[in-house]
């Protein structure tokens, strides 16, 4: 089921006819620093179940009728991320099912998923496209889901005071648990086979996951998205997400701008991939850094790039006043040295009305 709060076509002023902007983009919430979830249409070749689901809806998502598949199709599901790294834009899971039984004849052979990082922009994006595009098989068999993390939320994550901080390997799991759960419990999906690509230790990392859905075959390992189709659509799924979402941002930084100088900038201005070792991304930091607020929501302040930049490139240092003693009382400032009110202060003090005779 589709995100309700996703808007529809006629709501997207930003999309543009040379670029395909897939559903798992909310263009408003991604403009507004805003993380959030995508859910796809129950795929056609997915029987649905009659009795309602019991599960509290997950964020951002209003389940409809929940489905499953019989016990001889179950489904696979794969989970991978795009832009774990960067210093600019979001970073986004992805979760591909399908019924096992096509799991490699469908992905494998006849579109030749594979890690998103050895296709071309303009293969991902066709395969994205006909994972979109209703009577396309991919679409009639196979559903999706993404959990796009905001560089506004990571940084606020991660720059928490110790000993709260939520650090990124603890928000990608987050994303990994919600965006299994709302396919698994809330949509009742008859998964029963998970791929995911490992952050860090494979071994420890499954034995997390395994806690949290004992009831689900597990399988977490290096290089998963080249050994699994299912990991592989979701990597293709993350990354175009994540990329799109990145071009937007830049647009509206552009549109910005030129509304605030009244100017029309150069196409070629471009903050490239968005990388700290990409030199157009650095370099677009150097030229478009705020003196006092530094970048907006497309920017990861808790990057040591954006900390250094910030710090050595001509950031204005702000002296923020003093936080008052949280046992001053408003009579603290009326109160002359010996401990009487001021007698200019009499008015305010009556101003604010006497003490009457007590009632008996």
């Amino acid at each position: 089921m589709e995100d309700s709060n996703q808007p529809d076509a006629s709501t997207r002023p930003h999309e543009t006819s040379s670029i395909f902007v897939p559903p798992s983009i909310d263009c408003n919430r991604l403009f507004s620093g805003d993380s959030f979830a995508y859910y796809s249409e129950y795929p056609s070749a997915i029987t649905p179940q009659d009795e309602p689901s019991t599960t509290a809806p997950v964020p951002d998502q209003t389940p409809t009728s929940p489905s499953t598949s019989s016990e001889e199709d179950y489904l696979v599901l794969g989970v991978d991320e795009a832009g774990r790294g960067p210093v600019l834009g979001p970073m986004v899971y992805s979760a591909f099912y399908l019924p096992h039984k096509l799991h490699h004849s469908l992905l494998a052979r006849d579109y030749s998923f594979d890690d998103s990082k050895v296709l071309t922009p303009a293969v991902r994006t066709n395969l994205m496209q006909l994972i979109c595009t209703p009577g396309n098989p991919l679409f009639e068999s196979c559903g999706f889901a993404t959990k796009l993390l905001s560089a506004r939320d990571i940084s606020a994550g991660m720059m928490r005071p110790a000993p709260g901080v939520y650090n990124l390997n603890a928000q990608a799991m987050d994303a990994t648990v919600e965006i299994i759960r709302g396919i698994v419990e809330v949509r009742k999906i008859n998964v029963r086979e998970v791929y995911i690509d490992t952050i860090g230790n494979p071994a420890v990392y499954q034995q997390k996951l395994e806690r949290i859905f004992p009831t689900l075959k597990i399988t977490v390992a290096k290089k998963a998205d080249s050994l699994y189709p299912c990991v592989s659509a979701a990597s293709v799924a993350a990354k175009v997400t994540r990329d799109v979402a990145l071009d937007l941002c830049h647009a509206e930084v552009l549109r910005a701008q030129q509304r605030e100088v009244d100017l029309e900038l150069p196409s070629s201005v471009s903050w490239g991939s968005g990388y700290p070792s990409d030199s157009k991304c650095v370099t677009w930091m150097r030229n478009n850094m705020e003196p006092v607020f530094g970048w907006g929501n497309e920017c990861r302040f808790s990057w040591g790039t954006s900390k250094e930049m910030l710090e050595s490139k001509g950031g204005t240092n702000v002296d923020w006043p003093m936080e008052d003693d949280e046992n001053t009382q408003l009579t603290d400032f009326l109160l002359t040295s010996n401990g009487s009110l001021r007698g200019s202060d009499l008015e305010l003090r009556d101003w604010f009305g006497s003490r009457t005779a007590e009632v008996l």
